[in-house]
């Protein structure tokens, strides 16, 4: 069984490594979405894997760093693409939520990233 819960959080940022002529080289925002997953085996008496309420507390201090910020300042998010976003948030997660499987960021509604944990 798998839980998908979704975050919006708002955010600005700037990728430092791309050539200087690129557009997501000047300091830009998003309305980046961040979906997270957990999958586990359906308890038979709660009838859930787990309780959504728990997926939430487990995201909040990491929204509460994000939303509105400067991504680029956060510290492990100074080249903050969606891919090192995606990470930056597993390693923050997984020990809260040992069933986690996958973090999907989408920096836009046609551009997301999918990760499943370290290879």
């Amino acid at each position: 069984m798998e839980l998908r819960r979704t975050f919006q959080f708002e955010a600005a940022h700037r990728l430092p490594n791309v050539a200087s002529g690129h557009k997501c080289a000047r300091l830009h925002g998003h309305s980046f979405q961040a979906e997270i997953v957990v999958e586990g085996p359906l308890d038979p008496r709660l009838g859930w894997v787990m309780d959504y309420a728990e997926i939430k507390a487990a995201f909040a201090p990491l929204y509460q760093q994000l939303d509105h910020n400067y991504l680029n300042e956060i510290p492990g998010l100074e080249n903050p693409t969606s891919e090192r976003l995606a990470e930056w948030i597993w390693a923050r997660l997984k020990p809260a939520l040992p069933l986690l499987s996958e973090v999907v960021v989408a920096e836009t509604c046609t551009a997301k990233c999918v990760f499943r944990g370290p290879a």
